[in-house]
């Protein structure tokens, strides 16, 4: 596999969060503008947003791993598989990759470049949302890249495709967006009061798939070899050398 210096792989955090959030908010706009049907509008939304995961993760993924999400970058900054300098500046390029996202899709149809949003998403229900579905992303990118690392892009695509329905909070299981969807007054906006439930939800969730997984994708050969690491010298398990 090619190996990226940091500021490409910086540069590669940023440009893909702040497609991402192009396309959520910019679909957003345009789907709110050609419809007045909420179902509508929301399959408006998610479809170009499952679309370009997918596309996203395939050019860049390569470059940094693709995780345009800071509770993506602090699972693996904990699994040692980035260092938790390189992490904390993943973490700033994709927040700020994001905000211009939103500037950029604001810029595209005329409306100002940034607009706090007064949309209302908050509770206890939404905040489970949100942990659910940071959950469930985090298991997908684990155990696709345990098994299927090159169907990842699609993987990840369709859960978010499927969780922007199946969950209230509509899906955002990424502070970077969450963060950048709080300057957009338009139908993917979320209030900047509203960002910490959602935050720490996201985190929460993406730590208990952390522990669930570190578990589940365990083998029985690395579970042996762990006992065989905790086990003391000269120690002898299962056997009787009493004369």
């Amino acid at each position: 596999m090619q190996s990226f210096d940091l500021p490409r792989r910086l540069a590669a955090e940023a440009l893909g969060t702040g497609l991402l959030v192009a396309t959520v908010v910019g679909s957003g706009i345009m789907a709110e503008s050609l419809t007045k049907d909420v179902a509508l509008a929301l399959l408006g939304n998610t479809l170009p947003t499952g679309a370009i995961l997918v596309v996203l993760i395939t050019i860049l993924g390569p470059i940094s791993g693709a995780h345009f999400n800071p509770a993506v970058t602090l699972v693996f900054a904990l699994k040692r598989e980035l260092r938790a300098r390189d992490a904390l500046f993943y973490i700033a390029a994709q927040v700020a990759g994001g905000i211009a996202g939103t500037m950029i899709a604001h810029a595209m149809f005329a409306l100002p470049l940034w607009e706090a949003s007064v949309k209302i998403r908050t509770g206890d229900a939404q905040w489970l949302a949100e942990g659910v579905a940071t959950f469930g992303l985090v298991v997908t990118i684990l155990a696709g890249v345990r098994f299927e690392r090159a169907s990842v892009p699609w993987l990840v695509g369709l859960y978010i495709t499927a969780a922007y329905w199946f969950t209230s909070s509509t899906s955002f299981a990424n502070p970077a967006v969450a963060i950048a969807r709080s300057m957009t007054n338009t139908f993917s906006g979320i209030r900047p009061a509203d960002l910490p439930g959602f935050v720490a939800a996201e985190f929460c969730g993406a730590l208990a798939a952390l522990m669930l997984m570190s578990w589940l994708l365990r083998t029985e050969g690395e579970v042996v070899a762990r006992r065989n690491l905790k086990r003391p010298p000269n120690s002898f398990v299962g056997h009787d050398y009493a004369a």
